[in-house]
C-alpha cells in the first residue's frame, strides 16, 4: 500500500501545476545563471531545473497526505522536523491537518517534542540528523517523559560533516589547550553528538548553543564571568562570523551596544575580541560552498536583491548579507531568522499599493523553500494580492540536480554524487538530511502499527552511548550541556553551577 501511495505522490507531484512562460516573465526578470522560484497567490513559477525540482513537491498528492494522517493517528505519534527536510516529505507534511507536526530549526525541535508528550503523544519521530534525535531524547528524559519513544527515519547512521569534525584528535587537542589556558568556557554548537558534548564537558565547562542563541550566550558569558575565555566550536565559519559581528559591535555607540545586551558597551565588546577563540577546522558541506565565486556573482548581478545568510556560511556571504542587513535589506542568523525576515518583507509589500516583487537570495540549504512557500502563499491569498510576488534566488549552479527515474521529472535537487553540491555553483542540499524521506516515514509508521518486533523498532532509536565519561554516563554528562542552554533560554542567565564550574578551574 505504501509503495503504491508514494509512487502516486510522485506522479501527482509531476503533474502539479507549475506556472511557466508568460506568467513567469510577468512576475520577474531573468537573472544570470542562478535558478529561482517565484511565489505568488496563483502558484509557483520556477526558473531552471533546480528550482523546478524544488517546486515539484509543493503540491503533494492528497492520497499520500490522507494515508499519512491515518498512520500517525493510529500510532499516536508526533513529528518534529528540521527545515532542511526532503522536499517531497516537507510538501506532504505541510498539507496534513494533524496537531502533532512541527517543523523548525534545531533549537525548537526538543521543546515541540516535550509539548507533544504533555498532550499524550506516545512516540516522537525526529526528522533530522542524529544529533537532533539525541537532543530530543535527552530533553524528553529530563522533563520526565522517558516512556515516550523517540525514532529516527533510518536504521543507518544519519551523519553530519560538521559534527564529525568535533570527533577528531585535533578537536580534542584544541580542548586540552583550552583547559590549560584556564578560566575557559566551551560554547559548543548543537550540531554535535551527545558523546562529543560529554567528552568536551569533562575537559572544559561546556554549554550548548544554536545559531539562534549563540551571540546572546557568548555576551552573557562575558558579563557573568569576568575574565572568561570563550572557546567556540566546531563551526569555523560561524566562529569567524561571530568575530566579525563583535568587531562590528565594537564600532557602535554605547547606546547601540546596550540595545543588543544591556550590560555591555563598546569597551567591553573590545575586550571580548581579546578572549574569544574559534576552532579552525570545522565546516558544514552545505554552507561551505557559499564562497567567493558565488558572492562575486551576487554582488555583480543581484545587487538589487535582499540577501540572507545562515551563520554557518563562509565570511564572504556573511559580509554580503550583513551589509544588506544594515540598510534593512538582509538577514543573518538562524533558519528561523531568515524565515522571519522574508515573511516580514512580504508583509511590507502587501501594505503597498500596486504590483510588488520582493527578491531574496537564499544563503542556506534549499529545503527552506517549503516553509517559505507555505507562509507566503497563505499571506498573499488571505490579503487577496495576486500582484505581489516573492522571488527566491538559489545561489547554486542551475545544474545542481541529479537524475531520478522513479520521479519521472528526471531530476531532484542535489548532484549525482549525493553531497548536494556543484563545483560550478554553490551547494544545493544536505545528503544527510535527505536520508529522511516519505518512503522511510511510511515504512516506520507501518512497522509501528503492525507491532513489528522490538528489535526492528529499536534499530530506529537514537544512538545510545555505553561509554562512561568522568564517572557518569555519556548521556548524563552530554545532556547537562543541553540543560545549561535550556536554563539560559528560560532565565536569560547562565546557570550558577556552570559559572561556578568555570571559576573553579
Amino acid at each position: 500500500m505504501r509503495a503504491a501511495l508514494t509512487s502516486r505522490a510522485r506522479a501527482a507531484a509531476k503533474a502539479a501545476p507549475l506556472l511557466r512562460g508568460p506568467s513567469l516573465r510577468q512576475a520577474t526578470r531573468s537573472y544570470g545563471e542562478f535558478p529561482s522560484l517565484v511565489i505568488n497567490s496563483a502558484g509557483y513559477h520556477p526558473q531552471g531545473a533546480f528550482a523546478e525540482a524544488q517546486a515539484t513537491f509543493l503540491n503533494p498528492d492528497q492520497a499520500a497526505v490522507d494515508r499519512l494522517k491515518v498512520l500517525l493517528t493510529e500510532a499516536n505519534a508526533g513529528i518534529v522536523a528540521h527545515f532542511y527536510m526532503d522536499p517531497e516529505l516537507q510538501g506532504v507534511l505541510s498539507k496534513i491537518d494533524y496537531p502533532h507536526i512541527y517543523t523548525s530549526d534545531s533549537l525548537a525541535m526538543a521543546d515541540a517534542a516535550v509539548s507533544m508528550a504533555e498532550k499524550g503523544v506516545k512516540r516522537v519521530i525526529v526528522m533530522g540528523v542524529d544529533f537532533m534525535s539525541e537532543n530530543v531524547r535527552a530533553v524528553l528524559d529530563y522533563q520526565g517523559h522517558k516512556d515516550v519513544e523517540v525514532f529516527r527515519l533510518s536504521t543507518e547512521e544519519i551523519g553530519c560533516t560538521l559534527a564529525a569534525s568535533a570527533e577528531t584528535e585535533n578537536y580534542a587537542a584544541w580542548l586540552e589547550k583550552a583547559r590549560k589556558t584556564g578560566k575557559g568556557l566551551h560554547v559548543v554548537y548543537i550540531n554535535t553528538s551527545l558523546l562529543t558534548k560529554a567528552k568536551s564537558h569533562s575537559v572544559v565547562p561546556t554549554i550548548t548553543c544554536t545559531s539562534s542563541n549563540v551571540i546572546r550566550t557568548i555576551l552573557q558569558a562575558y558579563h557573568q564571568i569576568p575574565g572568561v575565555v570563550v572557546w567556540y566550536g566546531p563551526d569555523t565559519h560561524m566562529g569567524a562570523n561571530l568575530r566579525t559581528a563583535f568587531e562590528a559591535m565594537s564600532q557602535l555607540t554605547d547606546e547601540e551596544v546596550r540595545a543588543i545586551h544591556p550590560e555591555h558597551d563598546r569597551a567591553s565588546i573590545k575586550k571580548i575580541l581579546e578572549k574569544f577563540e574559534v576552532y579552525p577546522q570545522g565546516t558544514c558541506v552545505v554552507h561551505e560552498m557559499f564562497g567567493s565565486g558565488v558572492v562575486r556573482k551576487l554582488r555583480e548581478e543581484y545587487a538589487d536583491c535582499c540577501h540572507t545568510a545562515h551563520l554557518e556560511v563562509p565570511g564572504e556571504m556573511f559580509a554580503l548579507a550583513s551589509e544588506a542587513k544594515l540598510v534593512g535589506r538582509g538577514a543573518v542568523g538562524s533558519t528561523s531568522d531568515i524565515l522571519k525576515f522574508i515573511t516580514a518583507r512580504v508583509d511590507d509589500a502587501v501594505q503597498k499599493e500596486g504590483p510588488q516583487t520582493v527578491r531574496v537570495t537564499l544563503g542556506t540549504e534549499a529545503g527552506m523553500i517549503t516553509p517559505i512557500a507555505r507562509s507566503v502563499r497563505e499571506t498573499l491569498t488571505k490579503a487577496d494580492r495576486p500582484d505581489v510576488n516573492l522571488e527566491i534566488i538559489f545561489p547554486v549552479s542551475s545544474d545542481a540536480i541529479a537524475a531520478d527515474d522513479a520521479l519521472g521529472t528526471g531530476v531532484v535537487p542535489g548532484v549525482a554524487a549525493g553531497e548536494g553540491c556543484s563545483v560550478s555553483g554553490g551547494c544545493a542540499t544536505c545528503k544527510f538530511m535527505k536520508m529522511n524521506d516519505l518512503d522511510g516515514l511510511m515504512d516506520l509508521l507501518e512497522a509501528i502499527n503492525a507491532k513489528k518486533s522490538q528489535t526492528l523498532l529499536r534499530s530506529y532509536y537514537p544512538k545510545t552511548y555505553k561509554e562512561s565519561v568522568a564517572g557518569r554516563s555519556a548521556a548524563e554528562v552530554g545532556g547537562e550541556t543541553i540543560l545549561h542552554m535550556r536554563s539560559f533560554q528560560a532565565n536569560a542567565q547562565l546557570p550558577s553551577e556552570l559559572v561556578q564550574h568555570v571559576l573553579s578551574i
